[in-house]
């Protein structure tokens, strides 16, 4: 029986491997690092699922309505229902893994997450990612000891083998020995966001590189969507990246505010009453953005943590104190921490369909690297529930089906070079310039005419490039302002834009289209 290849070992990835394992169909889990390094280990908040354990009558309709209403309607409302529905069985499970999610004295214990009334989002400390990566390493390691997960760890993905169009397998390098490999079969992509085209502005790591998604499309792969950047409101800057101050110290009562004439003032509670500091993200951030530009008001807006309670800091926030004090010095039980928006997670992809396939036969894609549950802004909390639904709904999909014996494509001329730091620079500075938290035509058509004049010295680059171009091309496209996609220009959301944006390179051309929200 060929193997799947899974491209990824985050939390994507690794339910994949598991889903298939437990099936008894092998896998090779491919990965740049190990799983311990992976993105989903820097997760905080929570994750989502209606459980209804603090007796508000939450229910998975509730999880639905809230998703598709924060994704302002642009997410797929069968891929969404199906996530919503699932949720409450995959916290079960991640218990059964022994996942120590807070607790009241009866059961798994949910806060406030933005863009949500109701209680919601489990939680283990502030550092739920890391707990949760930890039980699932642990059960994919039983299959691995079985055979039925192979692991090949510091593996650079290269690029697809493909025929007429199909997926046949992919290409890959041992980073350390330099060792060129070849392995036909299916193939799921979970290989993270686009980190490394914005590298010192993102809160996730830039091994994501975004090389994976680049190479696929220069390879014919539809991507969706590439405008939505969401930009989370509470980071702070560290060499190199950006720190996240998890949305759950704004669920246990934290505040924004800014210096106006003299005072603070907590402008979200005045300017967006009904959710306040919990709105969704992209209304907070772009809100942080406009009232700095007030002729009354200071340059740096501050979370103020002083009023939560010393059960709440060593029980629920003891990570994120201890992390404060760590980088900034500054304790927030005391003092004021300066926030600023920083790019966090990116809803647009790799398309695909509710069953995860991509617009290649033979491949599929899950996780932050796939545009799916998301729309035009993540509801905090469902980002860790996307990784582990889509990877098993991907599993699923492809142990549903009929599966062939692919063959190893004699692919030539395999670039094995890399994109140098000074272009990585150069592309990240140009996308900085069009896709800010606002945008405008004049904005977005001189980053285009910045990032023609740059120029490409192999594959790898190109590809990054190509990938470039179409986040711009979409952001040009889409003339409304819709969730994270914001345009001076065009300030209303409009009818005609609830649609995706579909981008195609084909012969070295970049295209976008709009795409009803069937694939």
């Amino acid at each position: 029986m060929q193997p799947v290849n899974i491209i990824g070992a985050g939390l994507a990835g690794l339910s994949a491997a598991i889903t298939l394992a437990s099936h008894k169909m092998p896998c090779r889990l491919i990965s740049l690092g190990h799983s311990e390094r992976a993105q989903s280990v820097l997760a905080e908040g929570g994750i989502n699922a209606a459980l209804n354990t603090m007796g508000e009558g939450d229910t998975p309709t509730n999880h639905f309505i809230d998703t598709m209403r924060g994704g302002c309607e642009l997410a797929d409302p069968k891929a969404v229902e199906d996530l919503t529905t699932h949720a409450p069985e995959i916290l079960r499970w991640l218990e059964h893994l022994g996942v120590p999610f807070n607790r009241t004295d009866t059961d798994i214990m949910l806060r406030n997450f933005g863009g949500q009334k109701l209680k919601r989002t489990a939680y283990a400390r502030s550092s739920t990612g890391k707990i949760l990566m930890t039980a699932v390493i642990d059960e994919a390691r039983s299959y691995e000891a079985k055979g039925l997960i192979t692991r090949y760890p510091h593996h650079a993905f290269l690029q697809l083998m493909t025929d007429k169009r199909a997926c046949q397998g992919v290409i890959v390098q041992d980073t350390y020995s330099g060792e060129v490999l070849r392995f036909p079969g299916i193939t799921i992509l979970c290989s993270g966001g686009l980190n490394g085209m914005f590298p010192g502005w993102t809160t996730g790591t830039t091994q994501n590189t975004a090389d994976v998604t680049a190479a696929a499309f220069a390879q014919g792969v539809r991507l969706a969507n590439l405008e939505m950047l969401q930009y989370h409101p509470t980071t702070f800057g560290i060499s190199g990246k950006r720190c996240l101050v998890t949305e759950a110290a704004r669920g246990e009562g934290g505040r924004l505010c800014i210096e106006r004439d003299g005072t603070l003032w907590y402008f979200m509670e005045e300017l967006h009453p009904a959710l306040g500091n919990l709105s969704p993200r992209d209304v907070v951030a772009r809100t942080m953005y406009f009232v700095r530009r007030q002729s009354d008001t200071g340059d740096q807006v501050y979370l103020d943590l002083t009023g939560l309670s010393r059960e709440i800091w060593e029980k629920r926030l003891s990570d994120l104190r201890q992390e404060l004090m760590h980088y900034l010095g500054l304790d927030p039980r005391k003092k004021l921490i300066p926030v600023q928006e920083g790019i966090h997670y990116f809803m647009g992809g790799i398309a695909v369909d509710p069953d995860h396939r991509t617009s290649m036969a033979n491949l599929y894609a899950a996780g932050e690297c796939a545009c799916q549950y998301h729309g035009a802004n993540r509801l905090g909390g469902n980002s860790l529930l996307g990784a582990l639904y889509g990877g098993r709904r991907a599993a699923e999909t492809i142990l549903q089906s009929s599966i062939p014996e692919l063959q190893d494509i004699q692919q030539t001329n395999i670039c094995t070079e890399t994109v140098s730091p000074l272009l990585t620079e150069q592309i990240r500075d140009v996308l900085l310039s069009g896709l800010g938290i606002v945008r405008s035509e004049d904005s977005l058509t001189k980053a285009l005419y910045a990032l023609q004049n740059l120029t490409a010295q192999n594959e790898y680059e190109q590809n990054r490039l190509y990938l470039a171009e179409a986040m711009l091309r979409s952001a040009l496209v889409r003339k409304e302002s819709r969730g994270a996609h914001y345009r001076e220009d065009f300030p209303e959301t409009s009818d005609a834009f609830r649609c995706i944006t579909a981008a195609e390179c084909t012969d070295g051309k970049v295209k976008i289209t709009c795409r009803g929200l069937e694939h």
